[in-house]
């Protein structure tokens, strides 16, 4: 089923129709028509003509062969201009609207009729006057044709550019969104690492307190949620000022990047937090140190990626791990991977000491992922019995320059 014309073509269409019969009625020919046709035919090629133009869009192939057939029956009954016009805008539609391969060969079929067009009537008649049968010609299709040619590369070219741009909009707009998940992601692990060590340590001491009817202890507790309340109140302060671009913090605040040096300081926390559990702690720092016993200094992405670590199985330990020893070891061979182990006694307990979500594991395993490494965690038998083994290993390029 053939398409509704275009209004645009119904419009060229009508238009063409009455000039050609204003012409008609005026008597304004192109030439004498060929003995035995009767001019009355110049009507019919008129009526053919403007018909093509209503298909020029939905149908060009069709409009073309009716208007060549339509323009041969008016040059034979003298011509009118108004059906002459029409036929050049049924090839310059033709070429436009048509298929990439009537767009290629159009043009070169109106070079090829324009030569013959041409050279046929010199041959023929031997005047160089012939030669307007040529320029005639190439008025009729050369021009029409090339100029369709290059309406039509231009409009592809545009619409080749405009999908460029909106492909790249896509794609700007799905690397924004990835940036704005995977910020989110970070800000979130950030967040539960440096709360939840916090909060955990109050809730253990804050249930303590209300278990164990002694001043004494009380005051204890109430002195290490007091602490830990001042410490994550720090904590949180200073990541919202990262968050909100501030200038940076002065050297009496925590450090922004932590690194494996503070280790030391989060043990010691992890004892005085730990302390009424029955849980003691302890660091074996195996690194390798350079000739003056000093540990190589890693990429800060490493070390914050290690620090988190130790401090969420810290975390873990004091939450859920049975009495016993919490032991935490650091090692990296110059040139090997950082690993970072966090062994912690594992038994069946009524409940935790303090309640969790399951979204430590998930940070810390995201953590590792991000930075190509390796991530395990579950129980193991030890020598000691049932141990809750937390393992990481991380590639640890050191920085070109020590600090």
């Amino acid at each position: 089923m053939t398409a509704r014309p275009h209004r645009d073509d119904v419009r060229i269409a009508v238009c063409g129709l009455l000039g050609g019969l204003l012409l008609w009625a005026l008597g304004l020919r192109n030439g004498v028509p060929v003995p035995g046709i009767p001019d009355r035919f110049a009507l019919v090629a008129l009526v053919v003509m403007s018909g093509t133009e209503l298909l020029r869009r939905t149908a060009p192939r069709t409009a073309l062969v009716l208007a060549g057939g339509a323009l041969a029956l008016d040059l034979c009954t003298g011509g009118l201009i108004a059906t002459i016009v029409m036929f050049t805008d049924v090839v310059y539609a033709a070429v436009l609207y048509g298929s990439p391969a009537m767009a290629r060969r159009i043009p070169i079929a109106s070079e090829v009729i324009t030569v013959l067009a041409t050279l046929v009537p010199v041959a023929l008649l031997r005047n160089p006057q012939a030669l307007l049968f040529g320029v005639g010609t190439g008025v009729l299709t050369i021009a029409p044709a090339w100029t369709g040619a290059i309406i039509r590369q231009h409009r592809d070219a545009a619409q080749a550019a405009r999908l460029r741009a909106e492909q790249t909009a896509l794609l700007a707009e799905m690397d924004r969104t990835q940036a704005v998940a995977g910020e989110r992601a970070r800000m979130a692990r950030e967040l539960h690492d440096l709360v939840a060590n916090h909060l955990s340590a109050i809730a253990i001491h804050s249930t303590a307190a209300q278990a164990i009817d002694d001043p004494a202890a009380t005051r204890e507790a109430l002195g290490v949620i007091r602490e830990n309340s001042v410490q994550g109140l720090a904590e949180m302060r200073r990541l919202i000022g990262l968050l909100r671009d501030s200038a940076g913090t002065s050297g009496d605040e925590p450090a922004a990047t932590p690194t494996l040096g503070g280790l030391d300081a989060l043990i010691a926390q992890a004892r005085t937090n730990g302390a009424t559990s029955g849980l003691t702690f302890t660091l074996d720092d195996a690194r390798h140190g350079d000739g003056e016993g000093a540990a190589a200094k890693l990429v800060a992405p490493v070390e914050l990626a290690a620090y988190r670590i130790v401090q969420e199985s810290l975390t873990n330990a004091l939450k859920h791990a049975a009495p016993g020893e919490v032991r935490v070891r650091i090692a990296h061979e110059r040139g090997g991977a950082l690993t970072v182990t966090v062994s912690s006694p594992y038994a069946d307990r009524p409940g935790p000491r303090a309640p969790g979500s399951g979204a430590g594991l998930v940070g810390m395993r995201e953590r590792i992922a991000l930075l190509g490494g390796a991530f395990e965690a579950g129980p193991e038998s030890g020598t000691g019995g049932r141990i809750w083994r937390v393992r990481a290993a991380l590639p640890a390029p050191e920085e070109e320059e020590r600090r």
